[in-house]
């Protein structure tokens, strides 16, 4: 079978795994594209890409643009002759690079399109209490996510997931359907086909500090799947108030928590405190157990370690 040419395009982690099994599936990656080096963290130290550290990593040809639209970017590509551009967790290609491979250029997205189009397709699909996903290889054109379809896979959301384990999982998948489609590609096999309309479609915008924000007179398992969805990042959080002071509210982020048996009789957000060891919340049906949090600026810690060395009497018993 052919092996083609490629030029790979991505940024964080979940691109890396793409990048590697083509690599490995002795297809030819003939450039790698990233973002550009930003500072990060306190120190305001310069960080690479994850794409980037592997691309250094095993000496791949490396392209950091600032802009998309430049006509020598333009040219390099056409240069490297490559047979298709692949990409993954990028940023949105115009048409002058898009069209440069005679296969085009596909992506790969973490969701069943045309279901979940946009940024936040793992956080949002467990959010809305869905129990299935999974990855799609479709053509760009010049829409966000619309473009035609050449694979899916499907990959179960499990009760215990969250947004971290369906991630990794998602990954793994993606990496495998992308070979899946160069493959095809190289044996003239591939079928780009329309995506299906649907009556309700259900977006995936970008993650905005309103979706974060628990809302406790909410239904317990609506919560729950915000908590997952968010966990482990950026995660789900509620704000408990200072006893009659000016101070600001503490952020509490929750990454785990389950749903009880036991009927809420309390006002929502109502903080009961069972043991040294167990805290539950009210909510419009069913009391949530808190499993593990976080005091912003603080570490993570379970329930436990937090309501041993928590002063509760200088707080209000609720969370808003």
């Amino acid at each position: 079978m052919k092996k083609l040419r490629v030029v790979f395009m991505g940024t964080p982690e979940f691109a890396v795994a793409t990048l590697d099994t083509i690599r490995k599936s002795g297809h030819e990656v003939v450039c790698v594209v990233t973002t550009p080096d930003k500072p990060a963290g306190r120190g305001r130290q310069t960080r690479f890409s994850d794409v980037k550290n592997y691309a250094l990593q095993h000496g791949l040809p490396l392209k950091q643009p600032e802009k998309l639209k430049d006509d020598a970017l333009v040219e390099d590509l056409r240069d490297y002759l490559a047979d298709v551009f692949v990409v993954v967790a990028f940023r949105m290609l115009p048409k002058c690079i898009y069209q440069i491979p005679p296969m085009g250029t596909f992506n790969v997205h973490a969701s069943l399109l045309p279901q979940y189009r946009g940024a936040a397709p793992i956080q949002r699909a467990i959010m809305n209490g869905e129990t299935m996903t999974g990855v799609t290889t479709f053509l760009l054109d010049e829409h966000t996510d619309t473009g035609l379809i050449l694979n899916q896979t499907p990959v179960p959301i499990l009760p215990g997931d969250n947004a971290g384990t369906l991630h990794d999982k998602l990954m793994v998948a993606g990496a495998e359907l992308a070979v899946k489609t160069l493959d095809q590609l190289a044996a003239g096999q591939a079928k780009p086909t329309p995506q299906p309309i649907v009556p309700d479609l259900k977006p995936a915008p970008k993650l905005f500090k309103d979706d974060m924000h628990i809302v406790w007179d909410n239904p317990a398992a609506k919560i729950l799947d915000q908590i997952r969805g968010l966990s482990p990042y950026p995660a789900a959080f509620s704000l408990l108030k200072p006893k009659g002071s000016d101070e600001k509210p503490l952020v509490l982020k929750i990454f785990d928590a389950i749903v009880s048996d036991v009927e809420s009789v309390d006002k929502p957000g109502r903080i009961k405190l069972q043991s040294t060891k167990k805290m539950a919340i009210s909510t419009q049906d069913f009391d949530i157990f808190i499993n593990s949090l976080q005091i912003e600026g603080k570490k993570r810690m379970k329930i436990e370690e937090f309501l041993k060395g928590f002063h509760f009497e200088n707080y209000t018993f609720f969370l808003e």
